[in-house]
């Protein structure tokens, strides 16, 4: 897969988010559909974005018992979807389980990718240790949960561009590493705590960036899509 920017559709209902598209007429796009809007519209959504072309990163971060979350992944598996989410703190026979329902359900198309979710881009190191209870450092747990997510099978993890370079070293070269927090430099951080820009995340050593409000907020999405694209890859 080629360095993708995906577009974090945080949206409150289908209207809106095909509002937004019109900007982008004709073109394919990486969309993530994450709980807001899936709950609002379900599987119908991810259908019809499927057959217009827009590849799909479903960001439902799994949890729960390994049974459930197998079962959970099949399902996920029969829309079509290029990419999903199980949260890291689940456990290694969780992920496994995810990726065994996903592989049951994929009958036509490649397996969807499946990255574990490690610690959100909102956490810090003083709630993680307050309000979590983690007494490890932050980067050493995302590393952990990172090493678990590739012994349980899966292809890579959600993750901080600030950690992909460690994830890199101290897992696999090859594991893959999407990060989201990413904003161009005259952006507000808004709720993010570990928040970079384009050119920073690609330096550091991520795989794909997703991108939500410097986009879809903006006066004009498609120019501003282009500036993180052109900042994320260079010219093509």
């Amino acid at each position: 897969m080629n360095r993708p920017v995906i577009i974090a559709m945080d949206f409150e209902n289908r209207q809106e988010a095909e509002r937004f598209l019109t900007s982008f007429s004709g073109e394919s796009l990486f969309l993530k559909v994450g709980m807001e809007l899936f709950y609002k519209e379900g599987p119908s959504l991810v259908r019809d974005w499927k057959r217009e072309g827009h590849r799909i990163f479903l960001d439902l971060k799994l949890h729960d018992i390994p049974n459930t979350v197998k079962r959970a992944a099949r399902q996920l598996a029969t829309l079509g979807v290029d990419m999903t989410t199980v949260h890291a703190a689940g456990g290694v026979k969780m992920m496994a389980a995810a990726m065994e329902g996903l592989k049951e359900g994929t009958t036509t198309g490649d397996l969807p990718i499946c990255v574990a979710v490690t610690q959100l881009t909102s956490t810090s190191e003083e709630m993680m240790k307050e309000e979590l209870y983690i007494a490890h450092s932050l980067e050493d747990t995302v590393v952990h949960y990172a090493n678990n997510a590739k012994r349980a099978g899966l292809h890579g993890v959600v993750c901080s561009a600030l950690e992909a370079g460690h994830i890199k070293e101290q897992v696999s070269p090859s594991f893959y590493t999407v990060t989201p927090g990413i904003r161009l430099q005259s952006d507000s951080h808004d709720d993010q705590q570990r928040v970079v820009t384009p050119v920073k995340a690609k330096s550091l050593g991520s795989d794909a960036i997703v991108v939500g409000r410097s986009i879809t907020t903006a006066d004009d999405p498609k120019a501003a899509y282009e500036k993180i694209k052109t900042e994320w890859r260079g010219k093509e």
